[in-house]
């Protein structure tokens, strides 16, 4: 099930993305209000798909690695265009330990798919809460104007950044947690079991 409605969501979101690229780099309003728009718009797209997939049952092994690649793009490329805007050591710090957590996870559960212990790092409750505040700080952030009737709007956004970056250390603790138990229960059992 390749070409199914869900997947066909996630791959619009992917494609979204040099759209929010594009916008960015237009002349205002569009750099912000396009981008900011383009953003919400492929944020609204990962929680439809999933739903979709679960109603229609078309859910799929494409479809489980594609959505959370597609999502980390997003956010990815969403948060190096708000470092080129904003370039601040609280951007940069907030980028790095997103983006950062992202590959570790991903290697991480690589490494956990070979051990045949995928499910055990699987994405856990505080993982989508995350995933949420950071895709509701993103878009306020990439859209507040920068006149001083903007300065509430931006800081409300960064106070959201904030708690998505808790939220990101917090996650990724909880998938430490569950590799090293992995670890300790592949040792007790021995090497070649």
């Amino acid at each position: 099930m390749l070409f199914t409605v869900p997947n066909l969501l996630t791959g619009l979101r992917v494609a979204a993305i040099p759209l929010m690229v594009i916008c960015y780099y237009l002349p205002p309003p569009i750099s912000t209000v396009g981008a900011a728009m383009v953003f919400i718009v492929a944020s609204v797209t990962d929680w439809f798909d999933g739903w979709l997939a679960r109603r229609l049952g078309q859910t799929s092994q494409f479809g489980a690695f594609l959505d959370p690649v597609a999502d980390k793009l997003l956010v990815s490329v969403a948060l190096i265009l708000l470092l080129h805007r904003m370039d601040n050591v609280f951007i940069t710090l907030a980028a790095m330990v997103v983006i950062g957590r992202e590959i570790v996870i991903s290697a991480l559960r690589e490494w956990m798919a070979q051990l045949g212990k995928r499910a055990s790092v699987s994405v856990n409750s505080i993982a989508k809460l995350k995933t949420g505040v950071q895709m509701t700080a993103i878009p306020i952030l990439l859209w507040y104007p920068s006149e001083p009737a903007g300065e509430q709007l931006r800081l409300l956004g960064l106070v959201l950044l904030a708690a998505a970056v808790l939220l990101t250390l917090w996650s990724m603790i909880i998938y430490f947690r569950a590799f090293l138990a992995t670890l300790e229960e592949q040792d007790a059992v021995g090497p070649g079991s």
